[in-house]
């Protein structure tokens, strides 16, 4: 197993598949590979007129398209950060989100409150003044 994870890439092989299905014309699967220049010129081709768009996308999805320093993209898994924990990262994210929710709601009932005043005083300025 040391052997093939040594010739097997990073990257993972769904982000490629993802990016060569939406963005193959302009070279983004390739971007995400490290393959920068033929990203450029797929961009600047439009995915060589379609042909080669196609041509990747079927790699990608056979497994046999190479990262730029050769390695077979295969795993359809993204490759976790090695110094931080998946599931510590999660949790951060849902805590901002849950903090978000909470100023959106605030920021909502404020907006409510003002809109509220707002049809208050001009309630006051359209009724008739007495004499």
């Amino acid at each position: 197993m040391t052997g093939e994870s040594a010739v097997v890439s990073e990257r993972s092989r769904g982000v490629t598949l993802a990016l060569a299905i939406i963005g193959g014309v302009f070279g983004l699967h390739r971007f995400y590979a490290g393959k920068k220049e033929s990203g450029i010129y797929m961009c600047l081709t439009v995915g060589g007129l379609g042909v080669w768009y196609i041509y990747d996308v079927v790699l990608v999805a056979a497994g046999e398209f190479r990262d730029v320093e050769g390695k077979r993209v295969l795993r359809w898994e993204v490759e976790e950060d090695s110094g931080s924990s998946s599931g510590g990262r999660v949790e951060a994210l849902e805590e901002r989100l849950h903090a978000l929710e909470a100023e959106t709601g605030e920021l909502a009932e404020r907006l409510d409150f003002a809109e509220r005043m707002l049809a208050q005083q001009r309630g006051k300025e359209r009724l008739p003044r007495g004499s």
